[in-house]
C-alpha cells in the first residue's frame, strides 16, 4: 500500500527574497491563486466531513527580505513563515457550515487552516522524527494522516478531545508540539513562500478514521529513541 503523497514542488521565483522586489512578490502571489480553487475544493470536502476549517493569510511576497503574508485580524511578528486565521474572531466562526466555507474561498486563495479541539488535534514534530514515527504507524497497521510543510514540519492528525498526556517527555524537550483547542495547523494545498503544504498520508488511507493522541504518541516515542539529538533532550529533561 502506498501510504505517501507525492511530494509538492517549489514555489518559482520564492528563492531570491532580496533581489527581484516586485517580480518575485508577483510570482509568489500568482503561485497562490494557482492554487485558490483546489484550495476551496479541499476545504470544502473537510467541512462536509465535521473538520472545523478556516481561511488563513496568504503568501505576498517579501518585505525587508522577510516573508509577507495577506491581511489579518491577528497580530503577528514579522518574518513569520506560517499562515495564520484572516479573522480575529476565528474561534467564533468554527463549525461553519459548506456554504460559508465555500464563499471564503471564492476570490482569495487563503490558505487552509483546520482548528485542532474536539473533532482533530494533531502532534507537530520535525522531519527527521516523523519519518521514523511514520514507520513505527506503519510497523504497528495504523495509518494516521500526515502533513508536511515546505519547512520540513510534520503534522500528525489525531481524534480531538482527549484530556490524556501524550508524550509529555517528547513534548517538555520541545521534540513535539501538540495542537488542540485554541490552536490549527496548515493543511494541502496551503501554498508557502518556497513551496506547498502536502499529505505524506492522505486521510483516505485510513479511511478518514483518526487514531487516537495516544497510538501517535507512542510512534514518536518509538522514534525518539533512534534520533540521537531528540533522546539527549529527553535524557537532558529527565
Amino acid at each position: 500500500m502506498d501510504w505517501s503523497a507525492d511530494r509538492r514542488p517549489s514555489a518559482p521565483g520564492a528563492i531570491a527574497p532580496g533581489g527581484a522586489g516586485a517580480a518575485v512578490e508577483a510570482s509568489v502571489t500568482g503561485w497562490a491563486n494557482a492554487f485558490r480553487i483546489e484550495l476551496r475544493v479541499q476545504a470544502i470536502e473537510l467541512a462536509s466531513r465535521g473538520w472545523s476549517v478556516l481561511p488563513g493569510t496568504y503568501p505576498t511576497g517579501y518585505e525587508a527580505g522577510a516573508p509577507a503574508w495577506s491581511e489579518s485580524g491577528i497580530e503577528r511578528s514579522n518574518g513569520t513563515s506560517h499562515p495564520v486565521p484572516v479573522h480575529a474572531d476565528w474561534q467564533d466562526r468554527l463549525g461553519a457550515g459548506v456554504r460559508q466555507v465555500a464563499d471564503w474561498w471564492a476570490e482569495q486563495p487563503y490558505s487552509l487552516l483546520v482548528a485542532t479541539g474536539d473533532q482533530v488535534e494533531a502532534l507537530e514534530t520535525g522531519a527527521e522524527l516523523g519519518r521514523r514515527a511514520a514507520r513505527a504507524l506503519r510497523a504497528l497497521g495504523a495509518p494516521a494522516p500526515i502533513v508536511a510543510t515546505p519547512d520540513a514540519r510534520w503534522y500528525f492528525l489525531a481524534q480531538g478531545g482527549s484530556a490524556s498526556a501524550v508524550c509529555p517527555e517528547l513534548i517538555a524537550a520541545g521534540a513535539v508540539r501538540r495542537h488542540s483547542t485554541g490552536s490549527w495547523l496548515p493543511v494541502p494545498p496551503s501554498t508557502f513562500h518556497h513551496g506547498v503544504v502536502h499529505w505524506r498520508v492522505k486521510p483516505e488511507v485510513c479511511g478518514w478514521r483518526l487514531p487516537s493522541p495516544e497510538i501517535i504518541g507512542e510512534a514518536l516515542r518509538a522514534g525518539a529513541d533512534a534520533v540521537p539529538d531528540v533522546a539527549e533532550l529527553v535524557v537532558a529533561g529527565n
